[in-house]
């Protein structure tokens, strides 16, 4: 919805006229079931239910803030930019891993509840917020930064061929959102895995011409906690909001572990 018809809407309401007259769009009432969790009061997670009056263009993130600003001001979330490109607000939505920021009401059942917990797999802090400290430690490990053992001619750039730009292209998108490494199985049973993400930013420079640290990223991942733990499941590729072959991108450096890149 536009913020114009908002605007509309809201100028209407308040002078006691039906919004839905007003803009011609209609409006649902939509529940929510929201899992929350605060440490000191709650032993355990517990399920709360919402009613929400949405539009079908409103978003799951805007059903949050109008639970957390009209409703319940206790409700606890991250959000940033709201345009899917930060990844903060990543969690379980109708049991899949989700950006509530890109998930469209009229893309749900509404006619049923829609149930939003947070993310599997890290430690649950508040209500949809989880501690990302140990998924940020395993990304770190992987050396996710260019490691070019010659400086490029004063004053010129580090030449690189569209061709082989294309070979990693795909793991640049990755906005850090865990909600590939919190859908992996492996990852909620073993903690030490490094998990899907860590392996993409790994590929991403592991196949970089520019870059000459491929081989010490693969001795990291070649590891009982690294590239071989994975079981090839592809729900780290479903769940990727930005649409990244993940587990394609893992089966690439299993590859080159094995010819030695």
């Amino acid at each position: 919805m536009s913020s114009t018809l908002v605007e509309k809407a809201d100028a209407a309401a308040d002078v006691g006229i039906d919004p839905t007259a007003e803009t011609g769009i209609q409006s649902f009432l939509v529940t929510f079931i929201i899992r929350r969790f605060d440490p000191e009061v709650d032993e355990e997670p517990r399920w709360v239910d919402y009613d929400v009056e949405l539009y079908s263009t409103d978003r799951v993130l805007d059903a949050l803030h109008k639970i957390k600003w009209e409703v319940d001001g206790s409700l606890t979330f991250r959000r940033s930019c709201a345009h899917g490109i930060c990844g903060s607000d990543a969690m379980r939505i109708n049991g899949r891993n989700r950006l509530a920021c890109k998930t469209l009401i009229k893309d749900l059942d509404i006619s049923q509840p829609i149930y939003v917990e947070a993310i599997k797999g890290l430690p649950l802090e508040k209500d949809l917020i989880v501690d990302m400290e140990p998924f940020f430690a395993s990304y770190r490990e992987v050396q996710p930064f260019l490691i070019a053992g010659s400086k490029p001619e004063p004053g010129k750039e580090r030449i690189q061929s569209i061709v082989d730009r294309e070979i990693f292209d795909d793991t640049t998108k990755c906005i850090l959102c865990a909600a590939c490494t919190s859908s992996c199985p492996v990852f909620w049973t073993d903690g030490q895995y490094f998990g899907p993400a860590a392996i993409v930013n790994a590929h991403r420079f592991i196949f970089d011409s520019r870059d000459d640290a491929g081989d010490v990223r693969l001795d990291i991942l070649n590891d009982k906690e690294g590239v071989w733990r994975c079981r090839t499941t592809f729900n780290c590729t479903e769940a990727c909001p930005r649409g990244i072959e993940v587990t394609k991108a893992i089966a690439e450096v299993k590859q080159a572990v094995l010819r030695g890149r």
